[in-house]
């Protein structure tokens, strides 16, 4: 019979369920074993498309075009499985599709309630990822922390399915915290309380995370396990790592994998955890050091750029090189007394990230001009690659009122716009270019060197294109259109001609990048900015 495992959190929200989650589902591939990830999120939103950066982080984009929580981002980077709109359940998909249901009278004039109607929408959402022929283990990530009044359903959901598939075959892993008070003090209460709390809603953890800063003890888990009924070899100490990739070999260290296997009766198979010891290795010990200037809007917030910061981390991985990360925010580049030698002094390469919004937009436009002209590796992704042509019109071919018609819908030169048939499009999703489509690279350039391919394929998110109207300027004036569409109507990479390696892509490379294969751009470009490193060190 096909396994559930259910990961929820307790005590306080941002423990790192997800990581948990995606930490349990390498290790059970890593054993033979075919995995399918879901995440559960129990705001209202029907998925995270309009969401804010500074409410829920970086928005996750799937091959099929949808929308998703972070999460999912973690679940691509440390397992294999295939991602799509039905990876992701939130609590307005679910109440949409019922409330759908009961306007067009699929519910017989029954009353419509949240038990069994919602409940079952839950059931059949997680069911139809774990039905995959080839799956083996479905693991299934509660967002939020129990106690919270938008998570009741959902909890409510995986408790029928313990009980109907029976606790061999659907699991509990709670993730809690054990914090430590001032003198150092471990306090085990808070994990007491939270297990409590799961407990009163009917189901019983099989095994608990126990997060904190340092390893626990022995006799804090024991502890723990005689407070609340948790085996204890189900008891992990879930402790803070220099490197996200290290929490599998954690967990396997603890045996974790073992346990959960054991409770639900499948026979354990060898592990080979060889890549991700690899990767550890690499991240503490790098033969080579190397400093990105990150120039974004949303630098207060870590998680808004969170595939970013793990690609590039991926990109150092492939040269054996440690990435660090300089955040800048673009606004403070705009101040006229801003000292930009000063603040790219020690900088080995630059990117501009995606975005939305007029804020911060010169601060990125004179960051590639920095780059573009004191021959500093840069590296653009969506808007990054719009900054990278506004640019260059501005600069290069004199128009100095260049510009996108997002931020000025008057210019005389809008070289970067939405597309004719867009333009009467109100609703925000409406002219959104989602999910995973093909580009065709163009020979002898820095993308095409990169995938060692013609034609390659990798996930969109925006609107806004490079105007075929001012195309052929751009090309006259230099510019490299490196990457188009299959037919040629849509700019899709460029290049600035003359410069040692500056890249501009209008998908999102960082979507498809894991630790153990690096997407191809986010190598090449540390690959540059390592030699960028070296010769800057050979001229001192």
């Amino acid at each position: 019979m096909k396994k559930l495992v259910f990961v929820t959190g307790g005590v306080c929200s941002s423990l790192g369920k997800g990581i948990a989650a995606s930490s349990i589902g390498a290790l059970m591939e890593s054993r033979g074993f075919t995995v399918r990830m879901v995440k559960i999120d129990p705001y209202l939103n029907v998925d995270a498309g309009t969401m804010s950066p500074y409410q829920h982080g970086e928005v996750y984009v799937t091959n099929d075009g949808a929308e998703t929580d972070l999460d999912l981002g973690n679940y691509g980077r440390f397992t294999s499985c295939p991602l799509s709109r039905a990876n992701s359940i939130t609590t307005g998909q679910v109440y949409k599709n019922v409330i759908e249901k009961e306007r067009a009278g699929d519910f017989l004039g029954r009353t419509v309630q949240v038990i069994p109607h919602i409940t079952d929408e839950i059931k059949r959402r997680i069911l139809a990822v774990a039905e995959s022929p080839d799956t083996d283990i479905t693991i299934v990530e509660i967002g939020g922390t129990v106690g919270d009044m938008e998570s009741v359903p959902f909890l409510e959901a995986a408790r029928q399915l313990i009980h109907e598939f029976g606790r061999a075959n659907a699991l509990s892993v709670h993730v809690t915290l054990v914090p430590a008070v001032s003198g150092g003090e471990i306090k085990t209460k808070p994990t007491q309380h939270a297990v409590k709390e799961l407990q009163e809603i009917g189901i019983q953890p099989d095994a608990l995370v126990l997060r904190s800063k340092d390893p626990l003890e022995e006799g804090i888990r024991r502890k723990i396990s005689s407070f609340t009924n948790v085996e204890f070899e189900g008891v992990i100490s879930g402790y803070d790592c220099q490197t996200i990739y290290e929490v599998p070999l954690v967990y396997f260290q603890q045996k974790l994998d073992a346990f959960l296997l054991k409770k639900m009766n499948v026979e354990s198979r060898h592990a080979d955890l060889a890549a991700w010891r690899q990767v550890v290795e690499k991240v503490k010990h790098p033969a080579a050091r190397v400093r990105i200037g990150v120039v974004g809007k949303y630098m207060e917030l870590h998680d808004a750029y969170k595939s970013v910061w793990e690609a590039l981390g991926h990109g150092g991985i492939a040269n054996n090189a440690g990435v660090e990360i300089v955040k800048i925010d673009s606004g403070h580049l705009e101040a006229p007394d801003a000292d930009l030698d000063g603040i790219f002094a020690a900088i080995d390469g630059i990117l501009v990230p995606g975005g939305f919004g007029e804020r911060g937009i010169e601060g990125m436009v004179i960051a590639a001009r920095y780059a573009r002209e004191r021959k500093i590796p840069y590296f653009g992704i969506c808007l990054g690659m719009q900054i990278m042509v506004i640019e260059y019109a501005r600069d290069v071919l004199g128009w100095a009122d260049a510009h996108s018609t997002e931020f000025v819908k008057t210019s005389a030169h809008p070289v970067v716009s939405l597309l004719e048939e867009q333009i009467d499009v109100k609703a925000y999703g409406g002219t959104m270019r989602l999910g995973a489509s093909e580009s065709v690279t163009a020979p002898d350039t820095a993308i095409r060197r990169a995938y060692g391919a013609e034609r390659i394929v990798e996930r969109h998110r925006h609107r806004y294109e490079v105007a075929n109207a001012v195309r052929a300027d751009l090309q006259k004036a230099g510019l490299v259109i490196a990457a188009t569409t299959p037919d040629g109507s849509l700019v899709e990479a460029c290049e600035w001609p003359g410069h040692p390696w500056a890249l501009g892509v209008q998908f999102h490379p960082e979507f498809t990048s894991r630790p153990t294969k690096a997407n191809p751009i986010f190598k090449a470009f540390i690959a540059e900015c390592v030699e960028a490193a070296k010769r800057k060190s050979a001229k001192k």
